[in-house]
């Protein structure tokens, strides 16, 4: 299958396609900051590049797009018909490295969380979802 775009088209698309601030984490950023606490972003100094580190916690956030992380067995994430084999592997490493990101930051004893864009969709499981990750950061 042929892709719809010019190659110039898609490559103006794929360029507004951001990998930090993204809407799903300023929505996760501004719950955070409503109910008082504070945070760092995007730090590089720990492995994986962490959306959200809340140090007094010892807590970090991913906030993970379902199409780009390979969200298995969600709406948001079909694999594209067209490159499909250069897709399947841009997501398999995204996945393998945000992995052993994950397992880099347990091993220096922080506590994990993953926020995925679906749960951030419609207020009622938005509410869910942030409340959820609340407690887990403060119990």
């Amino acid at each position: 299958m042929a892709d719809v775009h010019t190659s110039e088209q898609r490559s103006y698309n794929m360029s507004r396609i951001r990998s930090a601030n993204t809407k799903p984490e300023i929505l996760v950023r501004k719950f955070l900051h409503s109910n008082g606490l504070r945070y760092r972003l995007h730090a590089k100094s720990l492995p994986g590049k962490p959306d959200i580190i809340l140090p007094k916690y010892k807590t970090i956030i991913f906030v993970h797009g379902c199409f780009w992380h390979g969200h298995n067995n969600c709406k948001y994430f079909t694999m594209p018909a067209t490159r499909t084999d250069w897709w399947k592997e841009k997501i398999e490493k995204n996945i393998f490295n945000y992995q052993k990101a994950v397992n880099a930051l347990k091993k220096e004893k922080w506590n994990v969380l993953t926020v995925w864009e679906c749960s951030l969709k419609g207020e009622e499981k938005q509410n869910k979802t942030l409340n959820k990750l609340l407690s887990k950061i403060l119990f």
